[in-house]
């Protein structure tokens, strides 16, 4: 290896590279000078010592710098609360406003069961509703322990772990408890009822999680 790297450049690549090659006296008295600038302080002795045990490292070689990771600042609970992030402003609480996402939930639907037909099986249809978004479904209240909820009907906006928030055609936003009550969700002719007391999760813990079948579920 030393005596390829001490080898003569042949003519014709060194006229296509633009160099010339030393002799071997002067290619010493260019390494001997090179190291003596790189490493001051130095004998030739020393750094002849130096060559024959380990590699050498130049003063002006660049040391590593250390990447520091920049941790995300995430908002606390209370943080939240005390923003008021997940409030919906009075004047955001219009119907109308929220018709639009009523209709691209719909759409959603019809993708997420191929298509809802009238030889769809309703199990299956069923199976994939449980794990489905239901921000901007039509909700109604069909049972409940509590009889004002009762017939309460109105697009979901938010959905929380105990309870779905909901516009009602008057412009009103109702707060109504998953426990203890059945919801209605209708969509082209398909009617299905969710039992809020087994609904008690967010839309995202829902999509993971494996549902049973049960013949009768209390309220």
């Amino acid at each position: 290896m030393e005596g390829l790297l001490r080898a003569k450049i042949p003519s014709d690549q060194g006229h296509i590279l633009g160099v010339v090659s030393q002799s071997e006296k002067h290619a010493d008295r260019f390494t001997n000078a090179f190291l003596k600038n790189s490493l001051p302080g130095m004998c030739k002795t020393e750094i002849d010592k130096l060559m024959l045990h380990k590699a050498v490292i130049l003063d002006y070689c660049r040391k590593k710098e250390k990447k520091t990771k920049k941790k995300t600042k995430v908002l606390s609970a209370k943080q939240r609360r005390q923003m008021k992030v997940f409030q919906l402003k009075p004047e955001h609480q219009k119907y109308e406003l929220f018709l639009p996402l009523h209709e691209l939930w719909k759409q959603y639907i019809r993708d997420l069961c191929n298509g809802l037909k009238a030889e769809s099986n309703p199990q299956t249809v069923q199976q994939r509703l449980l794990k489905a978004d239901f921000h901007g479904a039509v909700l109604t209240v069909a049972r409940s322990k509590c009889p004002s909820y009762i017939g309460a009907t109105g697009i979901l906006v938010q959905e929380m772990k105990h309870v779905f928030k909901i516009i009602t055609a008057e412009d009103k936003l109702k707060v109504i408890p998953k426990r203890n009550s059945v919801f209605a969700v209708e969509i082209d002719g398909f009617v299905s009822h969710i039992y809020g007391s087994k609904f008690e999760l967010r839309s995202s813990e829902r999509s993971a999680k494996k549902f049973k079948v049960k013949g009768t579920i209390d309220l």
